[in-house]
């Protein structure tokens, strides 16, 4: 394939049309290991808890960067219905159970059955399961998720106490991509992705939008979903 070719079609077509295969592949290890899981009698051993928490990490990754090049070409809708935020709190704790399991960090949750919001369920899930994912990876020993009701706002917080976010990814505006720090891994991907959906969530002339910033209860970082 010559140069020419390959800038006819377009880098992020090409790049799309990977992790889609990366994506299928995926798929059938995970369905692999569910067939395993069935040979292992609990408690499962460390290694194989491991793989099954990073094999789902990975597909929420794919699964973000697909989603982001559909919103790139106008090609993306949202499927926003009516769901209670303890249930999303809850999906969210069981996704992260494994990692748990693994470590010694406390995860709290705080939520009032009666609050519930409009939006695309599997999105600010996957989106909230990143960003707690990288609370733990950070954190000393604890992460509160919490979810209230601010004005016409419903807010979903994550804090922990760790050291806190660098400077580069504490912002108001994650339109454009952060600065990468691929040293430290504190690349602020999870932040412009939850930022792009949150933007999507519109309600009258209300905007869904991010904030982030070290004023943790905790003394660490604490991020901020607002959605109307």
């Amino acid at each position: 394939m010559t140069n020419t070719h390959i800038l006819s079609i377009g880098f992020p077509a090409i790049l799309a049309s990977s992790v889609h295969d990366i994506k299928n592949s995926l798929t059938a290890l995970r369905a692999l290991l569910s067939q395993l899981e069935t040979v292992y009698q609990d408690p499962k051993p460390t290694e194989f808890r491991q793989l099954e928490f990073e094999t789902n990490r990975m597909n929420n990754c794919l699964m973000q960067l697909l989603t982001l090049y559909k919103i790139d070409l106008s090609q993306f809708s949202l499927s926003i219905d009516e769901h209670s935020a303890a249930d999303i709190l809850e999906d969210v704790v069981a996704q992260q159970s494994t990692l748990l399991s693994l470590s010694n960090i406390q995860l709290i949750t705080e939520c009032h059955d009666e609050l519930f919001c409009y939006c695309d369920n599997a999105l600010i899930s996957n989106a909230l399961c990143t960003l707690v994912n990288n609370a733990q990876r950070y954190c000393q020993s604890k992460v509160l998720l919490s979810v209230v009701q601010e004005d016409d706002y419903i807010v979903f917080c994550i804090e922990d106490d760790g050291k806190g976010y660098p400077e580069n990814l504490i912002s108001s505006d994650y339109k454009q991509l952060p600065q990468i720090d691929l040293a430290n891994g504190n690349t602020g991907l999870g932040l412009f992705f939850t930022e792009t959906i949150a933007q999507l969530h519109i309600k009258g002339d209300k905007r869904g939008f991010i904030m982030t910033d070290n004023n943790s209860q905790f003394g660490g970082a604490r991020f901020k979903l607002y959605l109307p």
